[in-house]
């Protein structure tokens, strides 16, 4: 379940709404075909242009095993096998896992929900969720889940629509537009954008969640922060002035997290 949370530009409409929607996974197995055209289409998308080179720095040298949660159609399972990691995908949307198995058989991906991960305690010493635990029904249990599966001191690298982004629009199109949040930056709701670019269109449903949810989830699951960043649009990404708004507040939140070794205390349970 890949991303949201892309800027508009030019040639790019966004229409934002907020529904009732039961779950978030049925809701990307619909839309997962316009999905694969989307992250596809060459220069396209917000993962090269934004912050794919910045997340990737954010990760450790490869390891035994990496595990990318909610990998799409595959294009980082891709690049992390191109630079040494030996990944395995998993995804709950069968038709973006179907796409993730045909770009690259040698990838073995998994159709499951991230909350129901069906590997082994410790399979893992490294997991990558980009750009997916926005798009996840229960993120408490899935970053539970990414620490059940991760080696003692396994390490959990995170990529997320910034929920300060998410919380608050731009008022207009101008370089020092004010940024403001009408509703609750505190409170959890469901926000689905309707994006359509260049003639692609996309309509990714995502939970704006605080901070806190995420930091809460990963103490609660036995992982510490180790790193949390917060990327301006790099230079290289502005294409007109209006992109220079997303240099003052940011589109995308990094954190690298690790998991805390067992104390003599929890009679060495991981």
């Amino acid at each position: 379940m890949p991303e949201s949370g892309d800027p508009p530009g030019p040639h790019t409409s966004i229409e934002r709404s907020y529904p009732a929607v039961t779950s978030l996974r049925t809701a990307w197995e619909e839309h997962a075909n316009e999905f694969v055209a989307w992250a596809r289409a060459p220069g396209h998308d917000s993962y090269w242009r934004f912050h794919r080179d910045q997340f990737l720095d954010l990760l450790p040298p490869p390891g035994r095993a990496t595990l990318d949660i909610g990998c799409g159609e595959g294009r980082l399972s891709r690049d992390l096998r191109s630079l040494g990691h030996a990944v395995t995908g998993v995804d709950a949307s069968p038709t973006m896992a179907a796409a993730a198995r045909d770009a690259d058989p040698s990838i073995p991906v998994h159709v499951a929900d991230a909350a129901a991960l069906p590997f082994d305690d410790a399979s893992f010493d490294y997991a990558v969720a980009f750009m997916s635990l926005q798009d996840v029904d229960d993120m408490p249990r899935a970053v539970h889940e990414a620490a059940r599966v991760l080696e003692p001191t396994g390490c959990l690298c995170v990529a997320v629509v910034h929920p300060i982004n998410s919380a608050g629009r731009f008022e207009d199109d101008e370089p020092g537009s004010p940024f403001t949040i009408a509703g609750s930056y505190l409170e959890s709701f469901v926000y689905r954008d309707g994006v359509t670019r260049d003639g692609l269109a996309m309509t990714f449903t995502s939970i704006h969640r605080p901070l806190s949810a995420y930091t809460d989830a990963l103490s609660g699951a036995g992982m510490v922060v180790e790193r949390i960043r917060e990327w301006p649009v790099p230079e290289t990404a502005i294409r007109g002035e209006r992109d220079r708004r997303w240099q003052r507040v940011p589109l995308f939140l990094h954190l690298r997290a690790r998991k805390a070794p067992a104390s003599p205390a929890e009679g060495g349970r991981a």
